[in-house]
């Protein structure tokens, strides 16, 4: 055959199906965007499936390890609840920002400082050290807060003032948290020399199941500690700001609609500068529930990326926030039993996957894709 006969025999293959993708002119059903998150799910555990099995590994066997060694057992969930609280205040920082479109990529920045804050509390010292545990508690809540509060002013002013760009303002104030505090951790405070601090005194630890062991028994060995209490109230109320409250309806309008929102009076400074701030403290109580409920001093490696990871978990949760309590468990697994399969590979790929494929099918939420049978003419 030439290569004539060819292109004219090939030029008339026609598939008998044809692809329409046209913008969308309504909002698409509820469900729908639920669905992409869902997929965006399934199809980075496919790629992670398949990057085990071209490393000579049995998928099958490392999901069925990870899903055993996070939801196996009692004991294993509550270790898996303990990586979730943490992301589940920096999923909440992350979506509240999100909700008015300004891209906090500070939340672990936020996280550091607010471990600092806590931290301040016990080696300053502001308190005796023989305080009540919940006058700790609660003045290291606050200085969390505090903290993370402060931290993210700092880029909603300057975006609100200068229109300074939050993206880059956020991000490199990440590095600066975190050289912050290693400056205390390994002078200032260092525990005879080492890079960590002394141990907090128990009164300023957040109690465990476990502390309930002596008068019921189930509860031994289990580490999950008050910060998930605190990551669940904080859900809840964030909920009923975002769907209920007068405040809520000025962040959602301000987030899709700016100039409607200036011309009804609205004024976006103060809210930029207002939801930073309360994005940061969010972040920040991770960090102080991460220090007081967990490692119980102020070190170096405290995150493993909480902050990052909380930007994932707010795409995922689609800004809901009760959604980014599901979305946390999910991460939180990853993190725990991801390590019994490869502590750097497979649960990285797989979150970094998932960000991909949300970034991609929002490109589904703004057009209609419709297939239809070709015509014979």
């Amino acid at each position: 055959m030439t290569d004539a006969e060819m292109t004219k025999a090939t030029s008339g293959f026609k598939l008998p199906f044809v692809v329409n993708i046209e913008p969308r002119v309504d909002n698409p059903p509820k469900w729908y965007s639920p669905m992409l998150s869902v997929l965006a799910v399934v199809f980075a555990l496919l790629i992670g499936a398949l990057v085990i099995w071209l490393g000579g590994g049995n998928p099958w066997a490392a999901y069925s390890h990870i899903a055993r060694y996070s939801f196996g057992s009692v004991g294993v969930l509550s270790d898996t609840m303990v990586k979730a609280t943490p992301l589940m205040f920096t999923g909440l920082a992350c979506s509240l920002a999100f909700r008015m479109k300004l891209w906090n990529i500070g939340a672990e920045g936020q996280f550091f400082l607010g471990a600092y804050g806590a931290s301040l509390i016990v080696l300053l010292p502001v308190l005796p050290e023989d305080a009540p545990r919940w006058l700790f508690i609660i003045v290291m809540i606050v200085s969390g807060m505090l903290f993370g509060a402060l931290w993210g002013f700092v880029p909603g002013f300057l975006k609100a003032r200068f229109n300074v760009n939050e993206i880059i303002s956020t991000l490199m104030m990440n590095y600066i948290a975190i050289q912050w505090n290693n400056y205390f951790i390994y002078a200032v405070w260092s525990d005879h020399g080492f890079q960590l601090t002394r141990m907090f005194q128990r009164n300023a630890w957040l109690p465990r199941l476990s502390d309930l062991a002596e008068t019921m028994p189930f509860f031994r060995g289990l580490t999950t500690h008050m910060g998930l209490v605190f990551a669940l109230v904080a859900a809840i109320i964030l909920w009923w700001i975002l769907a209920k409250s007068r405040w809520g309806y000025e962040i959602r309008l301000i987030g899709d609609n700016p100039r409607a929102a200036e011309y009804a009076g609205i004024s976006i400074k103060r809210n930029i500068v207002l939801v930073m701030m309360l994005s940061g403290a969010l972040a920040g109580l991770a960090g102080m529930s991460e220090i007081t409920g967990v490692v119980h001093r102020l070190q170096e490696s405290i995150s493993p990326g909480y902050g990052f990871t909380g930007i994932i978990i707010a795409w995922l949760a689609k800004l809901n926030p009760i959604a980014v309590i599901l979305a946390s468990i999910l991460f939180g697994a990853l993190i725990l039993a991801g390590r019994e399969v490869q502590p750097a590979g497979i649960p990285t790929l797989i979150q970094g996957v998932i960000m991909v494929a949300l970034i991609a099918s929002d490109y589904f939420l703004r057009n209609r894709v419709t297939i239809t049978r070709r015509q014979e003419v």
